[in-house]
Protein backbone atom coordinates (compact mmCIF):
# COMPACT_ATOMS: atom_id res chain seq x y z
CA UNK A 1 0.00 0.00 0.00
CA UNK A 2 1.38 3.38 -0.99
CA UNK A 3 2.12 5.98 1.65
CA UNK A 4 -0.06 9.09 1.66
CA UNK A 5 2.50 11.89 1.69
CA UNK A 6 0.12 14.75 1.03
CA UNK A 7 1.15 17.74 3.15
CA UNK A 8 3.67 15.73 5.18
CA UNK A 9 7.15 17.04 5.96
CA UNK A 10 9.73 14.68 4.47
CA UNK A 11 13.46 14.95 5.02
CA UNK A 12 15.62 13.21 2.40
CA UNK A 13 19.15 12.54 3.63
CA UNK A 14 21.82 12.46 0.91
CA UNK A 15 21.60 14.05 -2.52
CA UNK A 16 23.11 11.28 -4.61
CA UNK A 17 21.16 9.63 -7.43
CA UNK A 18 18.81 7.65 -5.17
CA UNK A 19 18.20 10.58 -2.84
CA UNK A 20 17.36 12.89 -5.72
CA UNK A 21 14.87 10.37 -7.13
CA UNK A 22 13.28 9.91 -3.70
CA UNK A 23 12.97 13.68 -3.29
CA UNK A 24 11.21 14.01 -6.65
CA UNK A 25 8.85 11.15 -5.81
CA UNK A 26 7.92 12.61 -2.43
CA UNK A 27 7.39 16.05 -3.94
CA UNK A 28 5.16 14.60 -6.65
CA UNK A 29 3.10 12.90 -3.95
CA UNK A 30 2.41 16.24 -2.31
CA UNK A 31 5.01 16.20 0.46
CA UNK A 32 6.91 19.22 1.69
CA UNK A 33 10.43 18.00 0.96
CA UNK A 34 13.75 19.12 2.37
CA UNK A 35 17.01 17.56 1.22
CA UNK A 36 19.98 17.59 3.58
CA UNK A 37 23.57 16.75 2.70
CA UNK A 38 26.93 17.37 4.32
CA UNK A 39 28.33 18.63 1.04
CA UNK A 40 28.06 22.30 0.10
CA UNK A 41 25.84 23.91 -2.50
CA UNK A 42 28.92 24.44 -4.66
CA UNK A 43 29.85 20.75 -4.48
CA UNK A 44 26.25 19.80 -5.28
CA UNK A 45 25.60 22.42 -7.94
CA UNK A 46 24.63 19.96 -10.66
CA UNK A 47 22.40 17.92 -8.32
CA UNK A 48 20.64 21.03 -7.01
CA UNK A 49 20.14 22.29 -10.55
CA UNK A 50 18.64 18.93 -11.60
CA UNK A 51 16.02 19.26 -8.83
CA UNK A 52 15.22 22.83 -9.76
CA UNK A 53 11.76 22.08 -11.17
CA UNK A 54 10.70 20.08 -8.09
CA UNK A 55 9.26 21.76 -5.03
CA UNK A 56 12.23 20.94 -2.80
CA UNK A 57 14.08 22.90 -0.12
CA UNK A 58 17.74 22.39 0.71
CA UNK A 59 19.68 22.18 3.97
CA UNK A 60 23.25 21.72 2.83
CA UNK A 61 26.77 21.97 4.30
CA UNK A 62 25.86 19.72 7.22
CA UNK A 63 22.95 18.23 9.13
CA UNK A 64 20.80 20.01 11.70
CA UNK A 65 19.22 17.65 14.21
CA UNK A 66 16.14 19.88 14.35
CA UNK A 67 15.40 19.00 10.70
CA UNK A 68 15.40 15.32 11.67
CA UNK A 69 13.17 15.69 14.71
CA UNK A 70 10.63 18.12 13.26
CA UNK A 71 9.62 16.15 10.15
CA UNK A 72 7.04 13.38 9.59
CA UNK A 73 9.33 11.00 7.67
CA UNK A 74 13.06 10.57 7.07
CA UNK A 75 14.15 8.96 3.79
CA UNK A 76 17.77 7.81 3.73
CA UNK A 77 19.99 7.41 0.66
CA UNK A 78 22.02 4.17 0.58
CA UNK A 79 25.37 5.88 1.15
CA UNK A 80 24.22 7.42 4.44
CA UNK A 81 24.97 5.23 7.49
CA UNK A 82 21.99 4.62 9.75
CA UNK A 83 24.35 5.16 12.69
CA UNK A 84 24.27 8.89 11.96
CA UNK A 85 23.49 10.62 15.30
CA UNK A 86 20.75 12.72 13.73
CA UNK A 87 18.98 9.58 12.44
CA UNK A 88 19.15 8.16 15.96
CA UNK A 89 17.53 11.33 17.23
CA UNK A 90 14.72 10.99 14.69
CA UNK A 91 14.05 7.43 15.75
CA UNK A 92 13.99 8.36 19.43
CA UNK A 93 11.42 11.00 18.54
CA UNK A 94 9.26 8.28 16.96
CA UNK A 95 9.77 9.48 13.39
CA UNK A 96 9.78 6.71 10.73
CA UNK A 97 13.09 6.20 8.88
CA UNK A 98 12.89 4.49 5.49
CA UNK A 99 15.45 3.76 2.82
CA UNK A 100 14.84 4.88 -0.76
CA UNK A 101 14.09 1.30 -1.87
CA UNK A 102 11.54 0.83 0.92
CA UNK A 103 9.87 4.14 0.04
CA UNK A 104 9.64 3.32 -3.67
CA UNK A 105 8.43 -0.23 -3.05
CA UNK A 106 5.31 1.19 -1.39
CA UNK A 107 4.26 2.49 -4.84
CA UNK A 108 4.68 -0.78 -6.77
CA UNK A 109 1.25 -2.25 -6.07
CA UNK A 110 1.12 -5.97 -6.83
CA UNK A 111 4.05 -6.03 -9.27
CA UNK A 112 6.36 -8.93 -8.26
CA UNK A 113 9.94 -8.17 -7.33
CA UNK A 114 13.06 -10.25 -8.02
CA UNK A 115 15.93 -8.94 -5.88
CA UNK A 116 19.59 -9.94 -6.02
CA UNK A 117 22.27 -9.27 -3.43
CA UNK A 118 25.77 -10.53 -2.66
CA UNK A 119 29.26 -9.18 -2.27
CA UNK A 120 30.29 -9.95 -5.84
CA UNK A 121 28.50 -10.76 -9.05
CA UNK A 122 25.21 -9.07 -8.21
CA UNK A 123 25.41 -6.48 -10.99
CA UNK A 124 26.16 -9.07 -13.66
CA UNK A 125 23.45 -11.38 -12.32
CA UNK A 126 20.89 -8.57 -12.10
CA UNK A 127 21.64 -7.44 -15.64
CA UNK A 128 21.41 -11.03 -16.87
CA UNK A 129 18.10 -11.64 -15.06
CA UNK A 130 16.84 -8.41 -16.62
CA UNK A 131 17.91 -9.61 -20.05
CA UNK A 132 16.05 -12.90 -19.58
CA UNK A 133 12.86 -11.17 -18.41
CA UNK A 134 12.91 -8.41 -21.01
CA UNK A 135 12.72 -10.99 -23.77
CA UNK A 136 9.44 -12.27 -22.31
CA UNK A 137 7.70 -9.36 -20.55
CA UNK A 138 7.99 -5.70 -19.53
CA UNK A 139 10.62 -5.47 -16.79
CA UNK A 140 12.15 -2.64 -14.79
CA UNK A 141 15.83 -3.28 -13.99
CA UNK A 142 17.61 -1.08 -11.48
CA UNK A 143 18.18 -0.44 -7.79
CA UNK A 144 21.88 -0.39 -6.96
CA UNK A 145 22.47 -1.06 -10.65
CA UNK A 146 21.73 2.01 -12.75
CA UNK A 147 18.28 3.45 -12.14
CA UNK A 148 16.94 4.06 -8.60
CA UNK A 149 13.67 2.26 -7.89
CA UNK A 150 11.96 5.60 -7.20
CA UNK A 151 12.26 6.40 -10.90
CA UNK A 152 9.72 3.68 -11.73
CA UNK A 153 6.67 5.21 -10.01
CA UNK A 154 7.83 8.62 -11.22
CA UNK A 155 7.79 7.39 -14.82
CA UNK A 156 4.28 5.97 -14.64
CA UNK A 157 5.44 3.00 -16.73
CA UNK A 158 3.49 -0.24 -16.48
CA UNK A 159 5.74 -3.24 -15.88
CA UNK A 160 5.17 -6.95 -15.25
CA UNK A 161 8.17 -7.50 -12.98
CA UNK A 162 10.79 -5.47 -11.12
CA UNK A 163 14.39 -6.74 -11.06
CA UNK A 164 16.63 -5.10 -8.47
CA UNK A 165 20.24 -5.23 -7.44
CA UNK A 166 20.38 -4.44 -3.73
CA UNK A 167 23.41 -3.58 -1.64
CA UNK A 168 23.73 -4.18 2.08
CA UNK A 169 23.32 -0.42 2.55
CA UNK A 170 19.93 -0.51 0.83
CA UNK A 171 18.81 -3.57 2.77
CA UNK A 172 19.65 -1.96 6.12
CA UNK A 173 16.75 0.46 5.73
CA UNK A 174 13.93 -1.81 4.57
CA UNK A 175 10.80 -2.37 6.64
CA UNK A 176 8.12 -4.20 4.64
CA UNK A 177 9.99 -4.75 1.37
CA UNK A 178 9.22 -8.28 0.17
CA UNK A 179 10.73 -9.89 -2.96
CA UNK A 180 8.82 -12.70 -4.62
CA UNK A 181 12.26 -14.15 -5.42
CA UNK A 182 15.37 -13.11 -3.51
CA UNK A 183 18.83 -14.32 -4.52
CA UNK A 184 22.01 -14.13 -2.45
CA UNK A 185 25.17 -14.95 -4.39
CA UNK A 186 27.91 -14.82 -1.74
CA UNK A 187 28.96 -13.03 1.44
CA UNK A 188 32.68 -12.23 1.61
CA UNK A 189 34.60 -9.41 3.35
CA UNK A 190 33.55 -5.96 2.13
CA UNK A 191 32.53 -2.61 3.59
CA UNK A 192 34.24 -3.42 6.87
CA UNK A 193 34.88 0.30 7.12
CA UNK A 194 31.12 0.61 7.74
CA UNK A 195 30.34 -2.64 9.60
CA UNK A 196 31.75 -3.91 12.89
CA UNK A 197 32.54 -7.27 11.33
CA UNK A 198 31.34 -10.02 9.01
CA UNK A 199 28.42 -10.98 11.24
CA UNK A 200 26.97 -7.47 11.05
CA UNK A 201 27.61 -7.27 7.30
CA UNK A 202 26.04 -10.70 6.72
CA UNK A 203 23.02 -9.75 8.83
CA UNK A 204 22.41 -6.74 6.58
CA UNK A 205 22.46 -9.00 3.51
CA UNK A 206 20.13 -11.52 5.20
CA UNK A 207 17.42 -8.85 5.56
CA UNK A 208 16.54 -9.59 1.93
CA UNK A 209 14.54 -12.58 3.16
CA UNK A 210 12.98 -11.35 6.40
CA UNK A 211 9.61 -10.38 4.92
CA UNK A 212 9.21 -13.33 2.55
CA UNK A 213 6.15 -15.51 3.03
CA UNK A 214 5.17 -19.07 2.03
CA UNK A 215 5.12 -19.20 -1.75
CA UNK A 216 8.15 -16.91 -2.08
CA UNK A 217 11.57 -18.29 -3.00
CA UNK A 218 15.10 -17.71 -1.72
CA UNK A 219 17.92 -18.57 -4.15
CA UNK A 220 21.36 -19.17 -2.60
CA UNK A 221 24.88 -20.27 -3.42
CA UNK A 222 25.19 -23.74 -1.89
CA UNK A 223 28.95 -23.40 -1.41
CA UNK A 224 28.73 -20.19 0.64
CA UNK A 225 27.75 -20.93 4.27
CA UNK A 226 26.74 -17.36 5.09
CA UNK A 227 24.63 -17.01 1.96
CA UNK A 228 22.96 -20.36 2.57
CA UNK A 229 22.22 -19.55 6.22
CA UNK A 230 20.69 -16.22 5.19
CA UNK A 231 18.43 -17.87 2.60
CA UNK A 232 17.28 -20.50 5.08
CA UNK A 233 15.82 -17.74 7.24
CA UNK A 234 13.02 -17.34 4.66
CA UNK A 235 9.46 -18.47 5.28
CA UNK A 236 9.42 -19.51 1.64
CA UNK A 237 11.24 -22.20 -0.30
CA UNK A 238 15.01 -22.42 -0.82
CA UNK A 239 16.53 -23.12 -4.24
CA UNK A 240 20.30 -23.55 -4.41
CA UNK A 241 22.85 -23.24 -7.18
CA UNK A 242 26.36 -24.63 -7.48
CA UNK A 243 28.70 -26.99 -9.25
CA UNK A 244 28.11 -30.72 -9.31
CA UNK A 245 25.49 -33.32 -10.29
CA UNK A 246 21.81 -32.51 -10.76
CA UNK A 247 19.73 -31.97 -7.61
CA UNK A 248 16.07 -31.31 -6.86
CA UNK A 249 14.99 -27.65 -6.64
CA UNK A 250 18.43 -26.51 -7.73
CA UNK A 251 20.57 -25.17 -10.54
CA UNK A 252 23.74 -27.19 -11.07
CA UNK A 253 26.68 -26.91 -13.48
CA UNK A 254 29.06 -29.75 -14.26
CA UNK A 255 31.42 -27.43 -16.16
CA UNK A 256 29.80 -28.20 -19.49
CA UNK A 257 26.03 -28.00 -19.06
CA UNK A 258 23.85 -26.02 -16.67
CA UNK A 259 20.86 -27.97 -15.39
CA UNK A 260 17.86 -26.58 -13.56
CA UNK A 261 15.36 -28.77 -11.76
CA UNK A 262 12.28 -26.93 -10.59
CA UNK A 263 9.03 -27.91 -8.89
CA UNK A 264 8.00 -30.21 -11.76
CA UNK A 265 11.06 -32.36 -11.17
CA UNK A 266 11.92 -32.33 -14.87
CA UNK A 267 15.59 -31.45 -15.50
CA UNK A 268 16.23 -28.63 -17.95
CA UNK A 269 19.49 -28.19 -19.84
CA UNK A 270 21.17 -24.88 -20.71
CA UNK A 271 24.45 -24.04 -22.43
CA UNK A 272 26.76 -21.15 -21.52
CA UNK A 273 28.25 -20.09 -24.84
CA UNK A 274 28.53 -16.28 -24.74
CA UNK A 275 31.88 -14.55 -24.28
CA UNK A 276 30.38 -12.25 -21.62
CA UNK A 277 29.81 -15.24 -19.30
CA UNK A 278 33.30 -16.71 -19.43
CA UNK A 279 34.84 -17.95 -16.20
CA UNK A 280 33.69 -20.00 -13.24
CA UNK A 281 32.29 -16.97 -11.41
CA UNK A 282 30.06 -16.11 -14.37
CA UNK A 283 28.79 -19.67 -14.55
CA UNK A 284 27.63 -19.19 -10.96
CA UNK A 285 25.98 -15.91 -11.92
CA UNK A 286 24.24 -17.70 -14.81
CA UNK A 287 22.95 -20.45 -12.53
CA UNK A 288 21.41 -17.90 -10.18
CA UNK A 289 19.88 -15.99 -13.09
CA UNK A 290 18.40 -19.11 -14.68
CA UNK A 291 16.86 -20.11 -11.34
CA UNK A 292 15.29 -16.66 -10.88
CA UNK A 293 13.90 -16.57 -14.41
CA UNK A 294 12.50 -20.09 -14.45
CA UNK A 295 10.91 -19.72 -10.99
CA UNK A 296 9.09 -16.70 -12.40
CA UNK A 297 7.96 -18.60 -15.47
CA UNK A 298 10.24 -17.30 -18.22
CA UNK A 299 10.15 -20.05 -20.91
CA UNK A 300 13.25 -22.21 -21.23
CA UNK A 301 13.82 -21.30 -24.88
CA UNK A 302 13.76 -17.61 -23.96
CA UNK A 303 16.25 -18.24 -21.16
CA UNK A 304 18.68 -19.97 -23.54
CA UNK A 305 18.41 -17.15 -26.07
CA UNK A 306 19.07 -14.60 -23.36
CA UNK A 307 22.15 -16.48 -22.14
CA UNK A 308 23.49 -16.53 -25.69
CA UNK A 309 22.83 -12.84 -26.34
CA UNK A 310 23.86 -11.31 -23.00
CA UNK A 311 26.37 -8.52 -23.76
CA UNK A 312 27.99 -8.25 -20.32
CA UNK A 313 28.47 -5.17 -18.17
CA UNK A 314 30.63 -2.09 -18.64
CA UNK A 315 33.54 -1.87 -16.17
CA UNK A 316 33.51 -5.59 -15.42
CA UNK A 317 36.33 -7.40 -17.28
CA UNK A 318 35.54 -5.16 -20.24
CA UNK A 319 38.00 -5.20 -23.15
CA UNK A 320 38.41 -1.50 -23.96
CA UNK A 321 41.44 -1.52 -26.28
CA UNK A 322 43.72 -3.95 -28.10
CA UNK A 323 46.89 -2.65 -29.65
CA UNK A 324 50.28 -4.15 -30.44
CA UNK A 325 49.16 -7.50 -29.11
CA UNK A 326 48.28 -5.99 -25.70
CA UNK A 327 44.76 -6.22 -24.29
CA UNK A 328 43.55 -3.39 -22.02
CA UNK A 329 40.84 -4.65 -19.67
CA UNK A 330 38.64 -2.41 -17.53
CA UNK A 331 37.55 -4.11 -14.30
CA UNK A 332 36.93 -0.88 -12.39
CA UNK A 333 33.83 -2.41 -10.80
CA UNK A 334 36.14 -4.66 -8.76
CA UNK A 335 35.95 -2.51 -5.64
CA UNK A 336 36.96 -5.19 -3.14
CA UNK A 337 39.60 -7.90 -2.84
CA UNK A 338 37.29 -10.81 -3.58
CA UNK A 339 36.07 -9.20 -6.80
CA UNK A 340 39.65 -8.57 -7.94
CA UNK A 341 40.48 -12.20 -7.16
CA UNK A 342 37.65 -13.24 -9.47
CA UNK A 343 38.94 -10.90 -12.17
CA UNK A 344 42.51 -12.14 -11.92
CA UNK A 345 41.41 -15.78 -11.96
CA UNK A 346 39.74 -15.19 -15.32
CA UNK A 347 43.23 -15.05 -16.88
CA UNK A 348 45.14 -18.33 -17.14
CA UNK A 349 48.24 -18.96 -15.08
CA UNK A 350 51.42 -20.24 -16.69
CA UNK A 351 53.23 -17.23 -18.13
CA UNK A 352 53.24 -13.95 -16.17
CA UNK A 353 51.32 -11.72 -18.55
CA UNK A 354 49.11 -9.44 -16.44
CA UNK A 355 50.19 -5.90 -15.63
CA UNK A 356 47.88 -5.25 -12.70
CA UNK A 357 46.71 -1.78 -11.65
CA UNK A 358 45.62 -1.96 -8.03
CA UNK A 359 44.59 0.65 -5.48
CA UNK A 360 42.24 3.42 -4.43
CA UNK A 361 40.40 3.92 -1.16
CA UNK A 362 40.75 0.70 0.79
CA UNK A 363 38.04 -0.99 2.83
CA UNK A 364 40.17 -2.12 5.78
CA UNK A 365 40.51 -5.66 4.50
CA UNK A 366 43.65 -7.66 3.80
CA UNK A 367 45.04 -8.01 0.29
CA UNK A 368 46.63 -11.36 1.20
CA UNK A 369 43.89 -13.42 -0.54
CA UNK A 370 45.35 -12.18 -3.84
CA UNK A 371 48.80 -13.68 -3.16
CA UNK A 372 48.09 -17.19 -4.56
CA UNK A 373 46.93 -15.64 -7.85
CA UNK A 374 50.17 -13.76 -8.56
CA UNK A 375 52.66 -16.58 -9.39
CA UNK A 376 52.58 -17.47 -13.07
CA UNK A 377 50.05 -14.75 -13.79
CA UNK A 378 51.10 -11.22 -12.69
CA UNK A 379 54.00 -9.68 -14.59
CA UNK A 380 54.05 -6.38 -12.69
CA UNK A 381 52.03 -4.64 -10.00
CA UNK A 382 51.34 -0.91 -10.35
CA UNK A 383 49.77 0.74 -7.31
CA UNK A 384 47.77 3.94 -7.06
CA UNK A 385 45.59 5.84 -4.64
CA UNK A 386 45.33 6.06 -0.86
CA UNK A 387 45.85 2.39 -0.09
CA UNK A 388 48.96 1.93 -2.25
CA UNK A 389 51.30 1.63 0.78
CA UNK A 390 49.19 -1.17 2.30
CA UNK A 391 49.05 -3.01 -1.03
CA UNK A 392 52.81 -2.75 -1.45
CA UNK A 393 53.40 -4.06 2.08
CA UNK A 394 51.21 -7.10 1.51
CA UNK A 395 51.94 -7.92 -2.13
CA UNK A 396 55.12 -6.08 -3.14
CA UNK A 397 57.41 -9.05 -2.50
CA UNK A 398 55.72 -11.15 -5.19
CA UNK A 399 57.31 -9.42 -8.17
CA UNK A 400 58.11 -6.08 -9.79
CA UNK A 401 56.08 -3.39 -8.03
CA UNK A 402 55.88 0.34 -8.70
CA UNK A 403 54.01 3.10 -6.88
CA UNK A 404 52.35 5.30 -9.51
CA UNK A 405 50.15 7.61 -7.47
CA UNK A 406 47.41 8.24 -10.01
CA UNK A 407 45.71 6.35 -12.82
CA UNK A 408 47.28 8.33 -15.66
CA UNK A 409 50.79 7.58 -14.40
CA UNK A 410 49.92 3.91 -13.93
CA UNK A 411 48.60 3.63 -17.49
CA UNK A 412 51.76 5.23 -18.89
CA UNK A 413 53.95 2.79 -16.95
CA UNK A 414 51.75 -0.14 -18.01
CA UNK A 415 52.19 0.79 -21.67
CA UNK A 416 55.95 0.69 -21.13
CA UNK A 417 55.90 -2.69 -19.36
CA UNK A 418 53.35 -4.65 -21.42
CA UNK A 419 54.33 -6.51 -24.55
CA UNK A 420 52.60 -8.71 -27.14
CA UNK A 421 50.42 -11.32 -25.46
CA UNK A 422 50.15 -9.31 -22.23
CA UNK A 423 47.09 -7.85 -20.52
CA UNK A 424 46.87 -4.51 -18.72
CA UNK A 425 44.20 -5.06 -16.10
CA UNK A 426 42.62 -2.31 -14.01
CA UNK A 427 41.08 -4.29 -11.15
CA UNK A 428 41.57 -1.99 -8.18
CA UNK A 429 40.21 -3.99 -5.18
CA UNK A 430 39.34 -0.57 -3.72
CA UNK A 431 36.66 2.08 -3.86
CA UNK A 432 37.28 5.00 -6.21
CA UNK A 433 36.40 7.90 -3.94
CA UNK A 434 39.95 9.09 -3.28
CA UNK A 435 40.39 10.22 -6.90
CA UNK A 436 37.04 9.68 -8.66
CA UNK A 437 33.36 10.14 -7.90
CA UNK A 438 32.48 6.54 -8.80
CA UNK A 439 33.92 3.34 -10.18
CA UNK A 440 32.18 4.25 -13.45
CA UNK A 441 34.11 7.52 -13.69
CA UNK A 442 37.33 5.63 -12.92
CA UNK A 443 36.55 3.08 -15.63
CA UNK A 444 35.76 5.76 -18.18
CA UNK A 445 39.07 7.47 -17.40
CA UNK A 446 40.89 4.18 -17.90
CA UNK A 447 39.10 3.65 -21.21
CA UNK A 448 40.21 7.09 -22.46
CA UNK A 449 43.77 6.65 -21.24
CA UNK A 450 44.05 3.15 -22.67
CA UNK A 451 42.90 4.31 -26.09
CA UNK A 452 45.92 6.59 -26.44
CA UNK A 453 48.49 4.89 -24.19
CA UNK A 454 51.91 4.31 -25.63
CA UNK A 455 55.31 3.50 -24.21
CA UNK A 456 57.52 6.57 -23.76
Amino acid sequence: MAIDLTGRKVLVVGLARSGAAAARLCAREGARVTVTDRRTATELASEVHALGSAQVSFALSGHDERDFTSCDLVVVSPGVPLSLPEIGAARRAGIPVLGEVELASRFLGEVPVVAITGTNGKSTTTALVGTLFQRDRHAFVGGNLGTPLSELPLSGAAVDVVVLELSSFQLEAIERFRPRVGAILNVTPDHLDRYAGMDEYGAAKARLFENQQPGDVAVANERDPRALAAARSTRGEVVTFGFGPRAAMAARDDGEVLRFTGPSGDPERYLIRGRALRGRHNRENAMAAVACARIMGVPGAVVQRGLDEFPGLPHRLELVAERGGVEWVNDSKATNVDSTAVGLAAFPAGRPSVVLLLGGRGKKTSYAPLRPLFPGRVKALLTLGEDAPAIERELGDLGPTESCGDLATAVTRAAHLAGPGDVVLLSPACASYDQFRSYEERGEAFRRLASTAHAP
